[in-house]
């Protein structure tokens, strides 16, 4: 389980670069750089981290779901995923 603070830092960094795509891809079109190192350096989508939905995870990702590998099996275990099933042959 992530820290709260994980997990609200990289909302707030989603906001972030929602709020200044338009005009980062517009500095970046116009080559005008030294405007583009003013803006915030987490408005950069680079910075963003995948993290799980519920846990906050960093690692094990699947971007189908929004959630980590350990979560899903338990989800899909406990048939809270429509359509997912334990594979058996």
């Amino acid at each position: 389980m992530a820290k709260e603070s994980m997990k609200a830092r990289e909302v707030k960094r989603a906001k972030l670069v929602a709020k200044y795509a338009d005009k980062r891809a517009q500095l970046k079109k116009d080559g005008n750089w030294d405007e583009l190192q003013k803006l915030p350096k987490n408005s950069c989508k680079v910075r963003m981290r995948n993290r799980c939905k519920l846990t906050g995870r960093p690692r094990g990702y699947m971007s189908t779901f929004g959630v980590s590998r350990v979560t899903f099996r338990d989800m899909a275990l406990f048939g809270l995923i429509p359509g997912v099933t334990k594979a058996s042959w």
